[in-house]
């Protein structure tokens, strides 16, 4: 630095804006944070609930708006585990799903913990829950779905190796039966693998379902989510989840939507949709009942 009072200024004012750069997005994140807790507290103090929420989006972080592509993993698992273990044994769970899908390990973990839970489990579908999501939301005795929400079939999905594609386990066994005595070690040695995969997956649905329907109707509802009926993002309607006999339900509390609107995609990934906002529709829930009654 020089004795030029303009230099001085102007260098002083580079780094303050190089500060703000840096420090605004963590600012406004701190906000983002305070303003979903708020909500939610709101949400547990309304309706008696234990709200947890798994929503994944694309959030820009860092001053260089890097989009975080999010799914269900283990550190998923980890924190909603820890969620459940804490709340009280009779204290009902609402748990918000939002999510494409991740490991079927951490999706598993997470139902089967959410089953356990003694009290009632409830899982919000705001927009959708594929996959993964689709398992956990199995584990609930009560499934609040959006009218236009969505689940996903739970076909498996193996790789076929480390820089093979991404393919659904149903349609590897279907290969290796069709191609039979010339189909390669390697073909039968993922066939194999897939078909242990595919009755895991049913285990895993069956155990979720069962106490809820009978067993008998659980495995015939676990066949037609992995046996490759439909593609791995097949959309399962409302509709076509109560023709299948989930417990599914259309009440989504009004705050869930206010709350999904705290969790912001990167600007340069949402869709060019413009509109002027109207109040929500207010569901007939009073104070101290739930909206699952």
């Amino acid at each position: 630095m020089n004795g030029d009072p303009i230099s001085n200024m102007i260098f002083f004012l580079f780094w303050l804006l190089l500060l703000f750069s840096i420090m605004e997005p963590i600012l406004s994140l701190r906000r983002l944070q305070a303003a979903r807790l708020a909500l939610i507290r709101q949400m547990e103090q309304k309706y008696g609930w234990r709200v947890v929420t798994l929503i994944h989006r694309e959030e820009r972080v860092t001053f260089f708006g890097i989009p975080i592509q999010r799914f269900i993993d283990i550190d998923d698992s980890e924190a909603v585990l820890r969620a459940i273990r804490t709340t009280p044994p009779d204290k009902p769970i609402a748990l918000i799903l939002h999510t494409p899908g991740g490991l079927v390990l951490a999706a598993s973990q997470i139902a089967r913990a959410l089953k356990r839970h003694p009290g009632r489990k409830i899982v919000i579908v705001p927009h959708y829950a594929m996959s993964g999501g689709t398992l956990i939301a199995l584990a609930a005795d009560e499934i609040l779905m959006d009218p236009n929400a969505v689940l996903g079939p739970l076909d498996p999905q193996l790789s076929l190796g480390p820089q093979g594609p991404v393919v659904p386990a149903p349609s590897i066994l279907k290969v290796a039966k069709m191609k039979g005595d010339k189909a390669s070690d390697t073909t039968l040695i993922v066939a194999d693998i897939a078909e242990k995969a595919i009755m895991e997956m049913q285990e895993v649905i069956t155990d979720l379902l069962k106490d809820k329907m009978g067993e008998e109707k659980a495995r015939e509802i676990a066949k037609v989510l992995t046996e490759g009926k439909w593609t791995h993002d097949y959309p399962i309607t409302v509709e076509k989840a109560k023709e299948l006999g989930l417990p599914v339900k259309t009440e989504v509390p009004p705050e869930v939507y206010q709350l999904m609107e705290l969790y912001p995609q990167a600007p340069h990934n949402r869709p060019g949709v413009e509109f002027i906002p109207q109040p929500l529709p207010q569901h007939p829930v009073r104070r101290g009942q739930r909206a699952t009654s």
